[in-house]
């Protein structure tokens, strides 16, 4: 998006007011209008640069994170026939478990 000039805003209500029968005239009433536009346009301006720097923020984490997924993910590589290879784990043994009737007395 385009930064929007300071008096860019203010041109445009007054061709909107104009249109609409009404003219803004020299005076403190139009002044402050005027820097009421200004000061829109420099929040819409700096909100703007900050949604732009929140994104690439955000598409930098989100390839990150997708990054991190796929190495979660991805098929581990085949061992090698022959050499350095595990042996299997022995079962955990099982424990007993109580009664639950019994201990519901």
């Amino acid at each position: 998006m385009k930064p929007i000039q300071k008096d860019e805003l203010y041109a445009h209500l007054t061709q909107f007011l104009k249109a609409k029968g009404v003219e803004m005239k020299d005076g403190s009433y139009p002044h402050g209008i005027q820097s009421g536009c200004s000061l829109l346009a420099d929040a819409i301006n700096l909100s703007q640069k900050g949604i732009t720097r929140a994104k690439v923020e955000i598409d930098k984490n989100l390839e990150r994170m997708r990054r991190v997924i796929h190495e979660k993910t991805a098929p581990k590589p085949a061992a090698k026939a022959g050499g350095g290879s595990r042996p299997p784990r022995s079962p955990k043994p099982k424990t007993q478990r109580r009664n639950q009737a019994s201990s519901k007395r």
